[in-house]
């Protein structure tokens, strides 16, 4: 089926998935979930720093966030939306989509909303996979989606990674034939090789003007807007350091946390940035 048609022209999409440092799946081998309440929690001071530095950049942005976080800290998820921004789902615990049965995962998605809607008091029409864990062997996952009342995902990263991606995917939005719209991660193509541009590890991987020429490729050459996410322990470079974790872990994780506000600042300042919702035509229910 067509692409949706895009509300704000050049106008990018910026996400921000609401998780603790803790939560991220490379650390879940060595931090049982039983854990998760005897753990510093950082998410709050994390979240109240981005909405003012989204204040001050005039940006707006969809917060997907997880279900364990806003029972814990209702008054942030209600901030979040008084400051004018969207509220959608990360799941309920941080549980990849790909490890679950479609009835565990259908009651997950169910429970995230459900409970994000009681509290942010607002309607949540997007979700996405913990680690972009839709793919080839769980293509299912859509149709639980669409059928459990969401409008759209932002679930797939049309990237080769060891942990995510599906290379052969879409690069843009597209509506999928249940009636879920599918809104991937930004990538940029570049001799026949799909490039990762939307965030994330690759942020504080690469120099920032690496991001800031994908983003303005996509822009110019493929005429679509971009949607960027990033985690809010990525601007914490305090934060608690996980023992056991592997080398390789260890670096994607803290490397250049301290960098990584002032490059979000710059990015903010060189582009237009808005929630998906109304960067797409994204329909209520």
């Amino acid at each position: 089926m067509n692409a949706p048609t895009v509300e704000l022209e050049l106008a990018n999409a910026l996400t921000v998935d609401v998780e603790d440092y803790f939560q991220v799946s490379a650390f879940a081998p060595h931090i049982d979930r039983n854990r998760w309440d005897r753990m510093e929690c950082r998410v709050e001071r994390n979240v109240d720093r981005l909405l003012a530095v989204f204040d001050e950049r005039k940006a707006r942005a969809t917060f997907f966030t997880l279900g364990w976080i806003a029972e814990r800290y209702p008054a942030m998820v209600r901030e979040i939306v008084g400051r004018g921004h969207e509220l959608a789902s990360h799941g309920t615990a941080h549980h990849r989509a790909s490890d679950q049965s479609p009835a565990e995962f259908r009651g997950d998605i169910e429970g995230a909303r459900k409970k994000l809607e009681d509290i942010g008091g607002v309607l949540v029409r997007g979700y996405r996979a913990p680690s972009f864990s839709i793919g080839h062997g769980n293509l299912w996952a859509f149709d639980c989606l669409a059928e459990a009342g969401y409008a759209y995902s932002s679930s797939v990263y049309p990237v080769r990674h060891d942990h995510y991606g599906m290379p052969d995917a879409p690069r843009f939005a597209h509506r999928l034939a249940n009636g879920l719209l599918e809104l991937p991660i930004t990538t940029t193509r570049v001799m026949s090789r799909n490039l990762p541009a939307g965030g994330g590890g690759f942020f504080r991987l690469l120099p920032y003007r690496a991001s800031r020429w994908a983003i303005e490729r996509v822009n110019r050459i493929d005429r679509q807007p971009a949607i960027f996410y990033f985690h809010p322990w990525e601007i914490d470079p305090q934060q608690p350091r996980i023992k056991g974790a592997s080398a390789k872990a260890r670096f994607r994780h803290y490397l250049n946390l301290g960098r990584t506000e002032s490059r979000l600042k710059r990015l903010l300042a060189d582009f237009r940035w808005e929630r998906i919702d109304r960067v797409f035509a994204v329909d209520p229910e």
